[in-house]
């Protein structure tokens, strides 16, 4: 069985194709790593908020405990 050769404008019309889906998944990867991005952010944020509040707690139980102020 012989394979038929793809002619010029054939291959360029599937090399086109190729591109504009690498491009789309290009533009997908990055929307999710911005999208990643702002979730960790934010998880970011909430643990500096539970440190704050655990340094609150730990100054608030020495000082009950007469130690240091």
């Amino acid at each position: 069985m012989k394979t038929r050769t793809m002619t010029f404008e054939e291959r360029i019309d599937r090399l086109t194709e190729r591109n504009e889906a690498l491009a789309q998944s290009v533009e997908m990867m990055v929307a999710e790593n911005r999208q990643r991005d702002r979730r960790l952010g934010e998880i970011m944020e909430g643990i500096a908020r539970l440190l704050h509040v655990a340094e609150i707690h730990e100054h608030r139980l020495t000082h009950l405990e007469g130690g240091p102020s």
